[in-house]
C-alpha cells in the first residue's frame, strides 16, 4: 500500500520528497562528526566509520544512510517513465544497499574496541555494491538513454569518473580518506538531486 501511495503522487511532489530526503541525509552526514568522539576526523575517517558499531553519536550517520536510501528509491519512482528496467534495478539496488549500510555498521576506528566482524563484512559488501550500482546505472543510461541532453551526459561522465577515480585516491591517500569519500558522496547527492528535479519533457526524444 505504501508503494502504491508513492506511485500515485504527482511528479512535483515526488521531486520535493526526494530532494528533501537527499538534503536531510547530506545534512546528517555533514553534522555527524560534531556528535562523535573527539578522536574522529572527517578528513581521515570515512562516513562508514561515522556510523561505526558501539560508538557514541553514530546514530546520526546511520540515519543519514537511511534517508539517502529512501531518497534514492523515491528518485527511482519519480524517474519511472524515463528510466528503463535496467536503470531502475541498478539504482534501486543502490537505494536498498544504502539502507543496508544503515542496518549493518562498520567496525569502530577506536583502538581495542570490540565489534561484530560479520556485521562489518556485511557493511563492506553493501558499500561495494553501492559503488558498482551507481557507476553501472549511469553507464546504462548513457548507453540506452538516447533522450538525455548533452549537459546531462557530461554530468553522467563526471559522476562515473568520480566513482572510479575517487575510491582509488582513497587507497592512495589514506590520511585524507574521509575527505575524498565525502567528495564522492557530494557527487552522488548532486547527481540524484538533478535526476529528481529533471523535467522529462525537456528531453530531446520525448
Amino acid at each position: 500500500m505504501c508503494t502504491a501511495a508513492v506511485k500515485s503522487m504527482k511528479p512535483v511532489a515526488l521531486s520535493f520528497v526526494a530532494v528533501t530526503l537527499l538534503g536531510l541525509s547530506a545534512l546528517c552526514l555533514a553534522a555527524a562528526p560534531l556528535v562523535l568522539p573527539d578522536s574522529y576526523s572527517w578528513i581521515s575517517h570515512t562516513t562508514s566509520e561515522a556510523g561505526a558499531q558501539g560508538v557514541r553519536g553514530a546514530w546520526l550517520a546511520r540515519f543519514g544512510f537511511l534517508l539517502f536510501g529512501f531518497g534514492v528509491l523515491t528518485v527511482c519512482v519519480r524517474s519511472w517513465p524515463t528510466w528503463g528496467l535496467k536503470e531502475r534495478f541498478l539504482f534501486g539496488t543502490f537505494g536498498i544497499f544504502m539502507l543496508a549500510n544503515a542496518a549493518f555498521s562498520h567496525r569502530p576506528w577506536l583502538p581495542d574496541a570490540s565489534y561484530d566482524a560479520t556485521e562489518d563484512t556485511l557493511h563492506s559488501i553493501s558499500a561495494t555494491a553501492i559503488g558498482f550500482a551507481f557507476a553501472l546505472g549511469i553507464l546504462s543510461l548513457g548507453a540506452w538513454g538516447g533522450s538525455r541532453s548533452d549537459a546531462r551526459r557530461y554530468f553522467d561522465l563526471l559522476a562515473v569518473t568520480a566513482s572510479i577515480v575517487l575510491p582509488f585516491l582513497m587507497t592512495l591517500w589514506p590520511s585524507h580518506e574521509g575527505a575524498v569519500q565525502r567528495l564522492m558522496f557530494a557527487v552522488a547527492y548532486l547527481w540524484f538531486g538533478a535526476e529528481a528535479i529533471h523535467d522529462p519533457t525537456k528531453d530531446h526524444s520525448l
